[in-house]
């Protein structure tokens, strides 16, 4: 019997000492997994933030202007940029012209041949997709306005000079060298329901409301809105939209940017 109740000490201890040793064993592996579960969870966190930080913007250094300067104007020496940044500050090459202008497949307000049906082959592109998108939809967009040579330009911004005065075509049109129609990747656009006309009541009439929730998804943006016209230095022009391709386009318009704000972000 004593040696009965000795063997069965014995097997009970053992079986203590194992029961032990595979429960340290089992937290010691569970500790280990929890661990290396955790460094992976971080690892990734740091690759997704890293990630979403390389893909913040759409806009590159390699897309801005290259600037010279000359006699106090700043001169694009890329122009040919789909996201060439146009305005009073930066000027276009003196007589520069696009090589790619085409006449897009789209609906125009008057039927006479003229240059100001001419936009740059991608950009032309767009706009057809956008336009059938639209009527898709029920909405009619047609085109006002689109490429304006240097000497065009010079034109209308001197009319508007003797017409309505310095200060306020400052405000209106771009000086010649200075306006995006040049670039070739602007339109003027309206609709019959606001008589063709390029003003303010086209943003409250459907295609201008259609125009500024959907020009994104086919490149496009309201180059000019409102509230912004401090930054832009134009005044709210909702007919006026400039293709800088749907990725740059998608995120200005989610981010509630004028162009101008967009660039000085990825400059920073």
């Amino acid at each position: 019997m004593r040696h009965l109740k000795k063997t069965l000490l014995v097997f009970m201890t053992s079986t203590t000492m194992l029961l032990t040793a595979c429960n340290a064993s089992f937290f010691e592996a569970k500790n280990k997994e929890e661990v290396e579960e955790a460094a992976n969870m971080q690892e990734a966190e740091v690759e997704e933030e890293k990630t979403e930080a390389e893909q913040e913007y759409a806009l590159t250094a390699e897309m801005l202007n290259i600037i010279e300067t000359e006699d106090g104007v700043n001169y694009i020496q890329n122009p040919e940029n789909i996201q060439v940044l146009v305005n009073k500050d930066h000027s276009l090459p003196i007589g520069y012209r696009p090589a790619d202008l085409v006449i897009p497949d789209v609906k125009f307000s008057f039927e006479e041949k003229h240059e100001k049906k001419l936009m740059r082959k991608e950009a032309a592109e767009a706009l057809k997709l956008m336009f059938n998108a639209a009527l898709e939809e029920g909405v009619e967009i047609v085109a006002v306005s689109g490429f304006r040579s240097f000497e065009r330009q010079q034109q209308v911004y001197t009319a508007s000079v003797e017409t309505s005065g310095a200060e306020h075509a400052q405000q209106a049109v771009a000086e010649p060298g200075k306006s995006e129609h040049q670039t070739g990747l602007t339109m003027d656009v309206s609709s019959i329901e606001n008589s063709y006309k390029l003003d303010q009541n086209f943003g409250e009439v459907e295609a201008g409301k259609w125009l500024a929730d959907h020009c994104s998804e086919y490149g496009f943006i309201i180059r000019y809105p409102e509230g912004k016209e401090n930054i832009t230095g134009y005044m709210y022009e909702p007919w006026h939209i400039r293709y800088v391709g749907e990725d740059v386009a998608k995120d200005i318009y989610s981010l509630g940017l004028s162009f101008e704000e967009y660039v000085q972000l990825v400059e920073e």
